[in-house]
């Protein structure tokens, strides 16, 4: 198996030619699009076979497999032993029966976001996307349809960029509390789905030991070739890792696909964005993520991204969710960009394919404020000097008073009044 990044490249099934050489130091000769900063807001999809139980979080399949949670007891109550019954069984009933991915690009327009992120693969393994390196995939069970594909013909026939998350690095060890109980992950039938199920600490950084194995060359060779296949496929505009890549046997991996994707991207016309987290990638060679459901203190010198879900409790669709009203989603939104970030904020829709109706509102009425105006709140120029003077033409954020305190930010109502944050 190859060892260094330049072989890893050379290894690929495509060319990989360019300006971009797999090592950080090339690597700093990215540049982040402008298309990104200035986007601001953008919608995060978590949609798969975890939106068929719809309960507790999209980590359902991992903690249907722990006996002391509440998802192993919900799901003894309602589908029966995990020997019998397990993740695989959920599959076919991820129907998408009333999927209507232009239903949904309008609806994100609308919504006022600029890009949009799906899923494409989660923890679980299962492929939204035509994939040639597993039968586990949406074109072949469950909706028998390429969810990747419609979706990005869809949105960008909405005007919006399109791009892709992939989060199998954590499939190393997602099923591995199934390998501890009697269950179907154990049934050899079934590796090519559950495993590699490898005991693994979930903090990547954490050193090697008897109860946290490294991925191996074999796993980290595929993990690449399938990225770099959906790439290829659907020539997305960004691609998001989540945090486990930050575990050191991802490194050379980690270069050999910013290279090959920078170039091609390039090559394609595209101006690509990667997304990392927890320092995977070095300063200045691709996006930083810095704030799950939050924002940062102070503002960041460069480009960042910030997320957080429709809902308080999931990621994916549940039953009981609990939403966020508009006016915490449009502070949240407008804290990150007064902090040079972009936000993004996701949505969890159901196993047939509709958006819970409570979200559609949501975003509408985010759409609706963000509208209020013909350019968005966070284009501005910051504070400037006492005195200053302006043509009429222009228009000026001044900051409200509240008794004797100027409030930290203010969000404008339908009705022409303001909610203060004090």
């Amino acid at each position: 198996m190859p060892q260094n990044s330049y072989e890893i490249l050379k290894s690929l099934p495509v060319p990989s030619k360019g300006p971009f050489k797999p090592t950080w130091s090339s690597l700093k000769k990215y540049r982040i699009p402008t298309w990104f900063t200035n986007s601001k807001f953008g919608i995060f999809i978590h949609w798969g076979v975890y939106s068929v139980p719809a309960f507790g979080n999209e980590w359902y399949p991992r903690y249907m497999y722990m006996p002391d949670r509440s998802e192993h007891q919900y799901h003894l109550k309602n589908f029966g032993p995990v020997t019998n019954f397990g993740y695989k069984d959920f599959i076919p009933m991820f129907s998408a029966e009333n999927w209507d991915p232009y239903e949904w690009a309008k609806l994100f327009k609308k919504s006022g976001a600029k890009f949009v992120v799906l899923v494409a693969e989660h923890h679980d393994g299962f492929a939204l996307w035509e994939s040639n390196y597993t039968r586990w995939c949406a074109t072949k069970i469950g909706p028998k349809r390429d969810i990747v594909r419609e979706l990005r013909e869809a949105v960008e026939g909405q005007g919006l960029i399109f791009g892709i998350s992939y989060h199998r690095a954590e499939h190393w060890w997602f099923f591995d509390q199934g390998m501890k109980i009697e269950s179907d992950v154990r049934d050899p039938k079934y590796f090519d789905l559950y495993g590699p199920a490898q005991p693994a600490s979930l903090n990547p950084r954490d050193p090697p030991s008897k109860d946290n194995a490294p991925p191996d060359d074999e796993f980290l060779m595929d993990w690449l070739l399938r990225i770099v296949e959906a790439v290829e496929k659907y020539r997305p505009w960004l691609v998001y890792f989540d945090w486990w890549i930050a575990n050191p046997s991802f490194q050379p991996y980690l270069k050999a696909f910013a290279s090959y994707y920078y170039n091609r991207s390039y090559k394609w016309g595209i101006e690509p964005v990667i997304i990392f987290k927890q320092g995977a990638f070095e300063e200045g060679t691709a996006i930083p993520y810095l704030a799950e459901r939050g924002t940062i203190k102070n503002v960041y010198p460069s480009t960042w991204l910030a997320d957080t879900s429709i809902d308080y409790k999931s990621w994916g669709y549940i039953k009981d969710a609990e939403y966020k009203s508009p006016s915490f989603i449009l502070s949240h939104l407008g804290d990150v960009a007064s902090k040079n970030g972009v936000f993004l904020l996701n949505i969890g829709p159901k196993a047939d394919g509709t958006i819970p109706e409570e979200a559609k509102r949501i975003l509408l009425d985010v759409g609706d404020w963000l509208n209020l105006t013909s350019s968005p709140p966070w284009k501005g120029e910051g504070s400037l000097p006492e005195g200053s003077s302006f043509p009429p033409s222009v228009r000026v954020y001044i900051p409200h008073l509240v008794g004797s305190r100027v409030a930290q930010r203010t969000t404008p109502t339908k009705d022409g009044t303001f909610i203060a944050r004090l």
